[in-house]
């Protein structure tokens, strides 16, 4: 900050000038006392706030009555999971009263590398939301598949410095913590001797598996599905981050842990936010709703939403309405459905009735299109030939991304190859690696889908976003997989080798270059085709469902381009299951 800069605010909070901005006749949440403060205004200059009190300005807005809130901070958010690009997240979730948000983008760096890095802080810039980014932790997730890219720790020691990246994100590879990995600590003192933090993600740990992970400072967990979960990272240390996204839906769960005596150590977070989520329910003020419907205090949870946020990732200068700090304000109809009327981003109005007021620039996306080497696939590759029918399969848990390891007795024809049969909802799901030319393509069994007939294919499929498809016939999965290629990938949907319906997805294969509604639009066709014309269940959400099953790093067996994986012992299993 410039003396002069410095020199005004001073002025204009000592009352010498008159501000630039005032807001009148609001209600003031203070997050600090948990009170409401009535009858002062908010006086603003140079973006900052620099009073609470009885203040002149050259422009100046009545509140009539309403809340005045400190701008929204989601503490965990992966944008490329809402199929958009940060230009465009900023304008759906800036309406919603969200002022910043901390992003890891480790879907695009897993695939392109550090040009994804640098494209999402380019494209940051586009936007008044204000993206701090973790950096990238795994990248890949896993060393049992095949990612875009390898960073290391090497690779990390320059952008780590970057005044825009906060630190490592979530730290997947909790095996490697655990085990004192050499190369995963050379990462973790990437961040250690920086003075960043490391987000961490550590579903299930417990005993002193979680207190080697918490000893190697990892700073936060998103991924508790439990209260004692929940109390046990708290106890710990660790910061809790409440989840309510697309696919993982914890926060109803877990709010009923949240006290006033340990409520200051929980954030709100999305993790993964799909445009038709955010269309139909909001973003954060969907997460305060939720939090007062459950019996939070409102106040308290507008902490969650900001302030609590602000101070786990030492954001020192926001989370608050305060003198010095940025003036990024919420005015809300009320504390009940939370709903924006205005927003401000240091002290700029960028959103007005839930319209976003900025003109939307976008940046090249050169460096990041595409994406696809595949080598040699063909429908050959789709056989399954298992030495036995008594075979290992992923079964489908409803309501989130957790799988679980069934078994099941299939039926081969005269070949010894596997046969969809209608009646055992078991079809084959398979891999194919697309970065590096390997060939690689890994074939296992998938029960609880739905999928009567047809295929589906996508590019989408965390965390190394390989092509997965899953389908009732290998001519529909082979087909499918060839027109993804030739679309740039995205979300493909055929049936007796015709395309149905597809969105294609040209940055990274992974996000689409069109707008939020235009995403939202084309999801709820393909959607309704997914149900309609291949007959997947109606409880399990196609896409989103479909795009973590190859995420080895969430219980309990997944599918990567080297094979079916087992999470719980960290190894690659054979299709063949043991008989008991």
């Amino acid at each position: 900050m410039q003396k002069e800069v410095l020199k005004r605010l001073i002025d204009v909070a000592a009352q010498r000038i008159p501000a630039d901005l005032v807001i009148k006749n609001s209600k003031i949440v203070d997050v600090y006392n948990c009170s409401i403060i009535e009858g002062k205004d908010i006086a603003i200059a140079e973006g900052y706030i620099v009073g609470i009190g009885d203040y002149k300005g050259a422009r100046e807005i009545d509140a009539h009555g309403q809340y005045a809130a400190p701008g929204f901070i989601d503490g965990h958010i992966h944008i490329e999971s809402s199929y958009v690009t940060p230009e465009e997240i900023g304008r759906l979730l800036v309406p919603h009263g969200t002022t910043t948000i901390i992003a890891d983008p480790h879907e695009i760096v897993n695939v392109c590398g550090m040009d994804g890095m640098n494209y999402m802080l380019e494209a940051a810039k586009e936007t008044k939301l204000d993206i701090k980014y973790m950096l990238p932790s795994c990248v890949p997730a896993t060393p049992f598949e095949n990612a875009g890219a390898v960073i290391d720790a090497a690779t990390m020691c320059e952008p780590i410095k970057n005044n825009q990246i906060l630190g490592l994100g979530e730290f997947m590879d909790y095996p490697g913590v655990i085990g004192a990995n050499g190369e995963v600590l050379n990462k973790l003192l990437v961040a250690i001797n920086e003075g960043k933090l490391i987000d961490g993600h550590s579903p299930s740990l417990s005993g002193n598996d979680l207190n080697a992970y918490a000893v190697a400072r990892i700073h936060t967990d998103h991924e508790c599905s439990t209260v004692e979960e929940l109390l046990d990272r708290l106890s710990r240390g660790l910061y809790i981050l409440l989840r309510e996204g697309s696919a993982c839906h914890d926060l109803r769960t877990l709010i009923k842990a949240v006290t006033p005596a340990n409520s200051r150590r929980c954030l709100l977070c999305s993790d993964d936010r799909q445009p038709k989520t955010i269309l139909e329910l909001g973003h954060l003020d969907n997460h305060l709703q939720i939090c007062v419907e459950e019996g939070i205090n409102p106040i308290i949870a507008i902490q969650m939403a900001s302030l609590n946020a602000a101070e786990c990732y030492g954001l020192n200068d926001r989370g608050a309405i305060a003198p010095g700090l940025r003036a990024d304000i919420a005015l809300l109809d009320n504390l009940k459905d939370f709903k924006a009327s205005q927003v401000f981003i240091m002290g700029e109005e960028v959103a007005k009735d839930g319209k976003y007021l900025p003109e939307v620039h976008f940046v090249d996306i050169a460096s990041v299109r595409g994406r696809f080497h595949v080598l040699d696939f063909s429908i050959a590759k789709l056989s399954l030939k298992p030495k036995s029918n008594h075979v290992n399969v992923i079964d489908i848990l409803p309501g989130g991304v957790v799988t679980a390891k069934g078994v099941a007795d299939i039926t081969l024809n005269d070949q010894g190859e596997f046969r969809y049969q209608p009646d055992q909802d078991i079809v084959k799901i398979a891999v194919i690696e697309r970065h590096h030319n390997t060939g690689n393509v890994a074939v296992a069994l998938l029960r609880g889908y739905g999928i009567k007939s047809g295929a589906v294919a996508l590019s989408i499929a965390h965390d190394s976003h390989n092509i997965i498809t899953v389908g009732t016939n290998d001519e529909d999965m082979a087909f499918a997989v060839e027109n993804l290629v030739k679309q740039g990938g995205g979300i493909i949907l055929v049936k007796n080798q015709k395309v149905i319906n597809f969105m294609p997805m040209v940055v990274g294969g992974i996000i689409s270059d069109q707008t939020g509604e235009w995403v939202n639009e084309k999801l709820i066709a393909i959607h309704q085709d997914a149900f309609d014309k291949l007959g997947i269940h109606k409880e399990v959400e196609p896409v989103m469902t479909l795009c973590f099953m190859s995420l080895p790093v969430i219980p309990e067996i997944k599918i990567t381009d080297m094979g079916l994986f087992d999470v719980t012992k960290f190894c690659f299993i054979p299709i063949e299951a043991e008989n008991l």
